[in-house]
């Protein structure tokens, strides 16, 4: 955990060895069935790319192709945790050099850094059994986990999770195998074939980080401020869950859930529809959040009407899928669930596929496909967060305005 002028403020190993001891395991499965899921996604996610590219009309851009990685769950939280250092790299910096290098600070730094290890850890194991696939912007590449020949970019489809969900489901498992990978794959496209994008969504990161209150005090005592308020501090009520409730595998992060549409419930504990991340920011932040979730409103979007472009076409059973996964969800999930799921703003996140989708079917069907393409032409041409809801903004600015 140690670094170049002091001790980094997240233990990063302690972290990986965290999330993997509390992962749970994954379905039963023999070894020779394993190889066959293996084999089997790779094989949907080379079919899903030719579908994708078709429908699209995107490719991808000359040396910016990137690799499909078929990992469990220990290999999805090594990854993961790669991205995070590699992004939060600048902040950890200037969070070092705000504590300094004397003995005081070096021993607060230590202590710290596994207390956020293990809480980095915790999150993790949480997430690591709900993730269906992700595209990996950020992280390095390393001999385990290749990425990108510029050092980032790489999609992962975490096979214990499909397993467990297409059994939970009972639907049939190669249609449920393709119907991921084309939501995924899309992802894939829309970074292979748009370079800037890239650099693009990491320079706003870079800024909403460099916004962040760096005093230690400060910054704690706001965490403590949102906590309470999610906890009943400010209002007197109980967030405590049931005494039997556990976090179940029948709540799913929005990775897991390519298409679904139907919202979660929310907790009783939603402080007017904010989540713990929001509860933390500064006003700048929220300016900066705000353009990166209209964005990343579009890359969902995008992927789950591409997915049902192309999904009736060359997934039989996609109607049946569609149908349990939305009756799975609207079952709904246990109080603790419920809870953590508001509190890292996954809900949030589901709204973003509504939103982002509703925006693309209609500037297709206003502009068609070609047209829509325009949104990936530079960062100006992307959507702000007014005109995800109100797509004829976005056609009047990009197709009818001025520089038109």
């Amino acid at each position: 955990m140690t670094s170049i002028g002091g001790v980094e403020m997240v233990d990063w190993k302690l972290a990986v060895t965290t999330a993997s001891r509390l992962a749970r395991p994954g379905p039963e499965i023999t070894r020779e069935e394993a190889r066959e899921v293996v084999a089997e996604l790779r094989g949907h996610a080379v079919a899903a790319e030719e579908h994708v590219r078709a429908f699209t009309g995107m490719t991808t851009a000359a040396g910016h192709d990137t690799p499909v990685l078929v990992v469990d769950r220990p290999g999805w939280i090594e990854a993961n945790v790669a991205g995070f250092r590699s992004l939060l790299k600048p902040l950890m910096t200037k969070m070092r050099a705000r504590r300094g290098n004397g003995p005081g600070g070096m021993i607060a730094g230590a202590v710290g850094g596994k207390v956020t290890g293990v809480e980095l850890g915790v999150l993790l194991s949480f997430l690591s059994s709900r993730v269906l696939g992700q595209y990996e912007t950020f992280a390095p590449a390393t001999r385990e986990l290749p990425g990108a020949p510029d050092g980032g970019g790489r999609l992962l489809l975490v096979a214990p999770n499909i397993v467990h969900v297409e059994r939970e489901l009972g639907v049939d498992p190669h249609d449920f195998r393709l119907w991921v990978c084309l939501h995924e794959e899309t992802h894939r496209t829309q970074f292979t074939a748009v370079p800037w994008l890239r650099d693009h969504l990491e320079a706003e990161i870079q800024a909403f980080l460099a916004e962040t209150d760096v005093d230690a005090g400060t910054l704690l005592e706001r965490l403590s401020d949102a906590v309470q308020a999610f906890t009943g501090g400010r209002r007197g009520e109980s967030a405590e869950p049931s005494a039997t409730g556990t976090a179940t595998d029948t709540a799913t992060a929005p990775e897991t859930e390519p298409g679904a549409r139907s919202g979660a419930h929310a907790p009783e504990q939603d402080i007017d529809g904010r989540s713990l991340v929001d509860l933390v920011q500064t006003p700048a932040q929220r300016e900066i959040l705000a353009r990166v979730t209209a964005v990343m409103s579009l890359l969902e979007g995008h992927a789950d009407y591409v997915m049902d472009g192309v999904g009736p076409q060359i997934v039989p059973s996609v109607v049946e899928i569609r149908e349990k996964f939305q009756r799975r969800r609207a079952a709904g999930a246990n109080r603790l669930d419920q809870i953590l799921r508001r509190l890292l703003g996954l809900d949030a996140k589901l709204r973003q596929y509504r939103d982002g989708e509703r925006f693309v079917r209609a500037v297709v069907e206003e502009v068609g496909m070609e047209g829509f393409n325009r949104v990936w032409t530079s960062p100006n041409t992307l959507p702000t967060p007014a005109e995800i809801t109100h797509p004829a903004e976005w056609v009047a600015r990009v197709h009818r305005g001025p520089e038109a």
